[in-house]
């Protein structure tokens, strides 16, 4: 099959699926769920990963417990607004290895900015020496300190690129 081909199928594919799943808003049941309470990430060091997540991207450190799972180990969570948070485990100890994008892994966490805010970031994240590159005017991705890749998107939450998709 051909490159032309096989996006044609995969187009037809993902047309099938809307018309089988996706409802209009004013006809989808409400969600069983609340939001999300937090997404847990791996701290290579406890105190590096602070000095990023609230030096850099201004995200206050909320909670800093040990982790009730493994004795010596940190959780600890930041605020990124709307009762929702970012929490890291460190592992002392464990050679967890770098970072790794893999099928079925963590791709990216976006994580919702305020157009302002996003261009101070922009200029913290630029300032540290993090690498960012810049998406459609609206999205900024990077690697945290343990290299899990990171977007700050201007747009608000529900919305992509201007288009909502709640």
């Amino acid at each position: 099959m051909s490159g032309a081909a096989d996006r044609q199928s995969v187009e037809e594919r993902r047309t099938a699926l809307r018309e089988q799943y996706l409802r209009p808003p004013g006809e989808r049941p409400a969600s069983t769920a609340r939001g999300l309470h937090h997404t847990a990430l791996l701290a290579g060091d406890v105190e590096r990963t602070i000095r990023f997540y609230q030096g850099v991207l201004e995200f206050p450190l909320t909670e800093l417990i040990e982790n009730r799972d493994y004795a010596g180990s940190s959780h600890f969570f930041f605020d990124i607004g709307n009762g929702n948070l970012i929490a890291f485990f460190d592992f002392p100890g464990l050679d967890l290895g770098p970072y790794q994008e893999v099928l079925g892994g963590l791709h990216h966490l976006a994580i919702s900015v305020a157009p302002d805010k996003w261009e101070r970031l922009r200029g913290k994240l630029t300032e540290a020496g993090v690498e960012v590159v810049e998406h459609s005017g609206v999205s900024l991705y990077f690697r945290d300190p343990d290299g899990a890749r990171i977007e700050l998107i201007a747009d608000p939450l529900g919305e992509m690129y201007g288009t909502k998709v709640t």
